[in-house]
């Protein structure tokens, strides 16, 4: 789950690198476009700050299923020298 989850977070930082591009293009200053440029900077870090709290869930999900299957391991080798 946690390669999932470090997927994610890279799609969502490329994203947030779109739309804060975007920004200092000519697209947000055009007559009828998506919003102005503080909209796509805002929007561009609040994909970010997702990405990085996505990205620190993956962390603690591979520690975790680490941790997990070194016990399971740990175990296992307590009751083969019994």
């Amino acid at each position: 789950m946690g390669r999932n989850l470090f997927i994610l977070a890279a799609t969502l930082g490329i994203f947030a690198a779109i739309a804060f591009g975007l920004s200092f293009t000519n697209i947000a200053q055009q007559p009828g476009s998506p919003g102005d440029q503080m909209l796509w900077r805002t929007t561009g870090l609040a994909l970010f700050c997702v990405a990085l709290i996505v990205s620190l869930a993956g962390i603690f999900s591979s520690l975790f299923e680490q941790a997990e299957r070194r016990d399971s391991e740990a175990r296992l080798a307590r009751r083969r020298r019994r």
